[in-house]
Order: C-alpha cells, then sequence, then structure tokens
C-alpha cells in the first residue's frame, strides 16, 4: 500500500466503530435490525454519555453554586466544565456569553422576550425566512400581535434555497433583527449564514441563527460567523433532551433584561427592591438541568474525538449516496434540492400518504419521521400536506440507506 493510500485509510472515519458506541442501536424493531433515520428529531446517546449522566447522580448529585460542601462543590465544577466545554466547542468568547436552557426553543424565546419585546416597538421589521422551523416563527408572530412589529419573509425558490438579493431587499433601516436557520430541518438546506449576517450588520441590525439542526454535521465558530445570537439544542447533539444553549455578544446579554426570576437570577432581594446577578446567570433563574449540562459536555467530548469535519465529509458521503439511490424508485420525489444541503433526505411517494409510508417502513425497521416537520409554510410551499424525512447522522452508514431505499420500494410495491 502507498504512503498515500495509508493515510487514507487511518485517516477514515470508521461509521462501524462509532455504532458500537451506540446501545440504542443494536436492537430489532418488528423483526428486522434497527435503521435509525430520524436523527433529525432526535439522536441517539452514546454510552459515554449515558454513563456520564448517571455517574453524576450516583456520585456526585447536588445542586449548584453557593453550595460549600464537597458533593455541591463538584457538582458545581462539572456543570461549570460543561460551560466551558460549550463555549470552546462554538468558540464563544467566553463563558459569560454561554446561557443554559431547555432547549433551542427556550433559548430563541428568551431572545424574543428579554432582547426584542423589551427593545423594540411598533413599526420596527424582524425578517426571517421561509424555510424556518415553527419555533423561530411563532415567537416573533407573537411580538406582531402584542407590540406590533412588522414580520418580513425571506422567500425560497423550488429547490429550497433562499433567494439573497430578494433577503437584501428586504433590509431597511426599520429592521431590528434577523433570525435565521442555519439547516433547513424540514429540506436539509444549509443557508449563506455568513452573507446574511454581514448585509444584516451592514443597516445596523442583530442576527440571530437558529443552529438546532446545524450544530451536530459542521464546526460553528460563533466568532468567526460574527452573529449575535447562537441557539441550539443538545438532544439533537447526542446528548440529554432538556438542555440547550444560548450563545449571545456579551455587550447584548449585558444590556439585556432577565427573561425569568427567581433564584440564582439575582444578586440581593430585599422587599424595597433586587439586584440581578452577573452573566451568564442573571439568565438562569432556578435550579439549572445539572445533569443535562453535564451530559452535553460528555456529547460534546464525543464528536471532538472524532472529528466534526470528518464527521461532516462522512454524512456529505452518505447523503450523496442516499439521495442517488432513492430516484431510482419510480414515482419518488425528493422536496429540497438545494445545491448546498445537508442530513436531510425529505420526500414523497405518489400514491402513497406519509404517514402509510412511515408505518410500512417501521414494520421492516426502518426508523424515518413523517408529518410536517414543524414547517408547514415549506410544505405549503411544495404544495404538499407532509413528507416522509430520512434524516442523517454520523452513525449512519450505506447499508442504512440500502435498507431504506428497499423498505420503500418494497412500500410502493404493496401500495401500488
Amino acid at each position: 500500500m502507498s504512503v498515500v493510500a495509508l493515510e487514507q485509510n487511518i485517516n477514515a472515519f470508521d461509521v462501524e466503530r462509532v455504532r458500537e458506541d451506540f446501545p440504542a442501536l443494536h436492537q430489532d424493531v418488528s423483526g428486522h435490525s434497527l435503521v435509525y433515520l430520524d436523527n433529525g428529531a432526535s439522536t441517539q446517546k452514546p454510552q459515554s454519555v449515558i454513563d456520564a449522566v448517571q455517574n453524576f447522580y450516583a456520585h456526585d448529585y447536588s445542586n449548584v453554586h453557593r453550595g460549600i460542601h464537597t458533593l455541591s462543590q463538584r457538582a458545581t465544577d462539572h456543570f461549570e466544565a460543561a460551560r466551558s466545554k460549550v463555549r470552546q466547542f462554538i468558540n464563544a468568547g467566553s463563558d459569560a456569553e454561554i446561557i443554559f436552557t431547555s432547549g433551542t426553543t427556550a433559548a430563541i424565546n428568551l431572545v424574543a422576550h428579554s432582547f426584542a419585546r423589551m427593545g423594540l416597538q411598533a413599526g420596527d421589521e424582524i425578517i426571517i425566512s421561509a424555510i424556518e422551523h415553527h419555533s423561530n416563527i411563532v415567537p416573533w408572530q407573537l411580538l406582531e400581535q402584542e407590540i406590533g412589529i412588522k414580520l418580513r419573509i425571506i422567500p425560497i425558490n423550488q429547490q429550497g434555497e433562499l433567494l439573497f438579493d430578494e433577503y437584501l431587499k428586504l433590509l431597511n433601516d426599520r429592521t431590528r433583527l434577523v433570525a435565521v436557520t442555519q439547516l433547513s430541518n424540514a429540506l436539509g438546506t444549509i443557508t449563506p449564514l455568513k452573507e446574511i449576517i454581514t448585509a444584516a450588520h451592514d443597516i445596523g441590525a442583530k442576527v440571530l441563527v437558529d443552529g438546532a439542526q446545524a450544530v451536530a454535521h459542521a464546526t460553528v465558530d460563533v466568532q468567526e460567523l460574527d452573529c449575535d445570537f447562537y441557539a441550539f439544542s443538545g438532544h439533537k447533539l447526542f446528548s440529554p433532551t432538556g438542555i440547550g444553549i444560548l450563545y449571545g455578544k456579551h455587550e447584548l446579554l449585558d444590556a439585556m433584561p432577565p427573561y425569568q426570576s427567581g433564584g440564582e437570577m439575582i444578586k440581593e432581594v430585599s422587599f424595597s427592591g433586587s439586584t440581578f446577578n452577573e452573566l451568564p446567570h442573571k439568565f438562569e433563574a432556578g435550579t439549572p438541568n445539572i445533569a443535562g449540562a453535564i451530559g452535553l459536555g460528555a456529547g460534546i467530548d464525543y464528536i471532538q474525538s472524532l472529528g466534526l469535519e470528518a464527521i461532516r465529509q462522512h454524512e456529505q458521503d452518505v447523503l450523496d449516496y442516499a439521495t442517488e439511490q432513492m430516484l431510482f424508485i419510480d414515482g419518488l420525489r425528493i422536496i429540497g434540492t438545494a445545491a448546498q444541503k445537508a442530513s436531510i433526505l425529505s420526500f414523497e411517494l405518489n400514491g402513497a400518504h406519509a404517514s402509510d409510508l412511515g408505518t410500512l417502513l417501521d414494520h421492516q425497521g426502518v426508523a424515518v419521521r413523517v408529518g410536517h416537520h414543524c414547517a408547514m409554510p415549506v410544505m405549503e410551499f411544495f404544495g404538499v400536506s407532509a413528507t416522509t424525512r430520512a434524516s442523517l447522522a454520523m452513525y449512519n452508514s450505506k447499508t442504512d440507506i440500502d435498507r431504506l431505499v428497499a423498505a420503500v420500494q418494497r412500500a410502493a410495491d404493496m401500495l401500488n
């Protein structure tokens, strides 16, 4: 073997080795070995994450901060170490810019409440795109009703790509915030994020990025992007449910009022008034999801041990293979064919309702998601009520795709 071939072999992504780390993948469903292709909804957990959470509850459990006893100090150290891991993972400037939330939805709502509701007024404008998840639509619609801001939408083309020139036309001196996904959960479209952010900053607007789908599939550098806010969830990052992150630039978070009140977010309380805690604790009222944060830290450790660029290349190879193979099925239409896309294969099959197709696939051990994927405007644009969505993670292989294609073909034969 040549030196080059040897290096390529050494650097190859070993998906079978990765799969060994995920116990949930090694089970049968309906008499078939499981093929898990519902990662856009939530990812499975490696044993190291499961162990980290279990070990915390078994050995180090206590509430965090202010406790002087050993267990509280251990818990606090683990909790804050997880915050530091997140900061390093997305290259934030300081730990104070990392706010623990319950997920992406909570992080977006924090910005909607503390930045937008408290800082915007009637006539101000927020721009989102036509491919947003409902969690990045509804909070801004509520602001339309409550304070009279105007919501403006970046349109898309038939491939599911944002029309960047139309976005530029929407920007004006009333634009206060652009809130946009990095990766569409329904289509897999990768948005031109850097260009979106630069154009928004040129007219003085701030930018919130919904990174829920993207953060597990590509390296995120919030300082290089220069986004003002970045939100994501742990459960889509091979980590526990109920834990999420809001990154915000320090000067913005420092100026924003608290979203929730109670314990931890205060410095002093009296009946004459209260003063608020410093960042990041100002936005973390009450007892946090300590175990979730520790699990998120372990999930980040696991991902970094493999390398996000290696993960990205592997997943892109599998997605390209899946796209090619699925098109051999008569009557199958892929929804979302952007030139730049990742992880998501959303499709419809002539003569088959998505829920029926999903059920038939489940009977063959193939787990996919069916429905509108919390992206009803996308479904309306493409003229469908629902799609079947296969969504990839680093532990998926071309063998999984072969199983998916065979299952869809069998379902098509049965339904037609």
